[in-house]
């Protein structure tokens, strides 16, 4: 018995078919299509059933998977865990991060470990809507979670604070002269996220205000749209100060409120509920945090 063949039919009942689970180990969908084969043709029992639209377990393959499962998943933490002992940056790092967040402060990153570490590959998912916790084993998961919390099977791992602020094109800006408080916003249209309902703001002094944005002209979860129609002077768009900074040096948008701060974009590295971070996580984590210090 080849154990191999076991863990690729458990992979593909946990990924819901053959090339998700495919996509997910980075391995082709033959090798695993030809595992599961071969642990049929060994058992004399047919495992799943295959059609065009869904993947079914028989009734010897339900009962198979229950009970090798649980074994080999532990079988494979366990493996994770002796690897992570190791100081070799190696194997295949996936990460997921949202849009605003991993173009402009992973991709560097990225290419920076790849040259130190030449047997390492990354898998860089820069996701515009709510990135996925661990849906395809990520390795790493980068979160906003500014409406949520982590479910208790991840381990937030490291916290980033990127500084915000509002802009708007100048054109836009002339319309409405004497701009002082967050509060004089309410008479300019809006560019808000997908689950924006305020943006809050603290002056130097201490003084917080709470902007309703539940009613804004455009609303997108993808940080590119939103500036783009800051941009084009369609309103006013709240982001990181590093997203839109080229737009600012060209005279595209100009920063509003100075004197007032916005909430910063906490963004939380979120890692799978292991007892030890791999080496590859950990030299990507550190990698970060450099980035985020000369940011």
């Amino acid at each position: 018995m080849n154990w191999d063949d076991f863990d690729a039919f458990c992979q593909v009942v946990e990924h819901g078919g053959f090339s998700a689970a495919a996509r997910a180990l980075d391995k082709p969908k033959s090798s695993l299509s030809a595992a599961v084969t071969r642990l049929e043709q060994q058992l004399g029992a047919r495992l799943l059933e295959r059609t065009t639209r869904r993947l079914r377990l028989t009734d010897a393959g339900e009962s198979l998977y229950r009970d090798i499962s649980r074994p080999l998943a532990q079988l494979r933490e366990r493996a994770v865990d002796a690897m992570a002992q190791g100081e070799k940056v190696q194997g295949t790092l996936r990460i997921a991060a949202p849009y605003e967040f991993g173009a402009h402060h992973l991709a560097s990153v990225a290419c920076a470990i790849m040259a130190q570490h030449p047997q390492l590959k990354v898998h860089l998912d820069v996701e515009h809507a709510r990135v996925p916790l661990f849906e395809r084993q990520y390795d790493i998961v980068f979160s906003a979670l500014e409406h949520s919390l982590a479910p208790a099977t991840v381990v937030t791992k490291r916290v980033y604070s990127l500084q915000r602020g509002v802009f708007a094109a100048p054109e836009l800006v002339a319309l409405h002269p004497g701009l002082a408080s967050p509060e004089d916003l309410g008479a300019m249209p809006l560019l808000a996220g997908a689950e924006d309902t305020s943006w809050a703001f603290t002056a130097a002094e201490g003084a917080v205000s709470d902007i309703d944005v539940r009613t804004p002209r455009l609303r997108s979860g993808n940080a590119e749209v939103r500036r783009s129609a800051a941009v084009a002077g369609l309103g006013v768009v709240r982001v990181t100060r590093t997203f839109c900074a080229q737009q600012v040096a060209e005279g595209k948008l100009v920063q509003l409120l100075p004197h007032w701060e916005c909430a910063p974009l906490k963004i939380h590295a979120l890692l799978p509920g292991r007892r030890l971070v791999p080496a590859k996580v950990r030299a990507f984590l550190d990698g970060v945090e450099r980035e985020s210090h000369q940011g």
